[in-house]
């Protein structure tokens, strides 16, 4: 079992990719369902409506935070490269990082930015919510499960 700095970094790198993990699999499990049963106006304002409200300190202080937190375990991890929990830190790390994090970054954010963009009623904004609900609720999957398993890393770490 891994103990001192580790530990501790471990336990809130497990909290806060599981707490991200838990925001991820409800927009996949039903609120994307739910805003999709919508006319597409509505469905359109209201993810606005959330991707406007989304950037709250709170939130923001859980998705950076484990971002950096991520960081900084896969750094000292690599640099002092302790006896255990090698594998499941670097693992978990990336996983975030890339996974969840970069997924944000390159597949999520640049979607809801195009939707932003587009007036809820107008035919643009009609045609492509489909397409938006689909591709942003792919990569909304790719980012649960890969913040899911970061959190499994770091707890098999702890182990």
């Amino acid at each position: 079992m891994i103990d001192g700095p580790y530990f501790v970094l471990t336990v809130l790198g497990v909290l806060g990719t599981g707490l991200v993990a838990g925001v991820f699999c409800g927009f996949s499990t039903f609120v994307m369902r739910g805003l999709a049963e919508l006319p597409p106006a509505q469905g359109v304002a209201a993810m606005n409506s959330i991707n406007r409200t989304a950037v709250t300190p709170a939130f923001m202080t859980v998705f950076m935070g484990s971002a950096v937190l991520c960081a900084v375990i896969g750094v000292v991890t690599f640099v002092l490269w302790p006896e255990k929990g090698t594998a499941e830190l670097l693992i978990g790390s990336a996983l975030y990082l890339f996974g969840s994090f970069g997924v944000t970054l390159v597949a999520n954010v640049p979607r809801n930015n195009a939707l932003l963009g587009l007036a809820a009623g107008s035919p643009e904004a009609t045609a492509y919510w489909p397409s938006y609900v689909r591709g942003w609720t792919l990569w909304n999957h790719v980012r649960t499960v890969a913040s899911a398993g970061a959190a499994l890393a770091y707890v098999l770490a702890l182990a």
